[in-house]
């Protein structure tokens, strides 16, 4: 086996569904939200008022700084899903491209990068999560089974001389950026 997807063991049995590619000739496999998840506007913080305030350069206090800042984290909506690949290969998430159209929902960062090594790490056994801000006016509810992002399998070069990659991956989400 080369690549592909599994379900992590906590969504045994609970319908979550495998990425798929919608069309023949598509390059990504769309991922879908394995519950539901209340992913919450920008808008509803005192996201305004920290905008205006930089621009103006007015004095604004710490606290409201990491409110304005707080707002604008991605939430992480789950998949349910882990994906196995070849030890020179990577998974790229990325946007759907109706997903900021229709539902005002984007990758604050445009793509997310899932290591070889991140399957079956034993702090989240390699679950894939897709990191989301809403930039819409209102909350949006995310259903089960919707399509929240798309995964394209991609292989990857290193450097002439390389010294990097020797540490062994011993932890989950975000663990490589130590």
């Amino acid at each position: 086996m080369k690549r592909g997807f599994e379900v992590v063991s906590k969504y045994k049995d609970r319908g979550v569904k495998l990425p798929v590619r919608m069309t023949k000739d598509a390059a990504g496999y769309d991922f879908f939200a394995a519950e539901d998840f209340l992913l919450p506007s920008i808008w509803k913080f005192n996201f305004l008022k920290i905008l205006y305030a930089l621009h103006k350069q007015k004095n604004i206090t710490k606290t409201e700084l990491l409110e304005g800042q707080k707002c604008l984290k991605p939430f992480l909506v789950p998949t349910g899903i882990k994906a196995y690949m070849k030890e020179d290969e990577f998974l790229m998430l990325a946007n759907r491209s109706s997903s900021p159209l229709k539902r005002s929902l984007i990758l604050p960062n445009g793509v997310g990068i899932i290591d070889a090594d991140y399957y079956n790490n034993p702090n989240n056994e390699g679950e894939i999560f897709v990191q989301l801000v809403n930039f819409g006016l209102k909350d949006q509810l995310i259903k089960k089974g919707d399509r929240i992002g798309q995964g394209i399998f991609l292989p990857y070069l290193v450097a002439d001389n390389d010294e990097g990659g020797k540490e062994t991956r011993t932890g989950g989400f975000g663990s490589s950026g130590k």
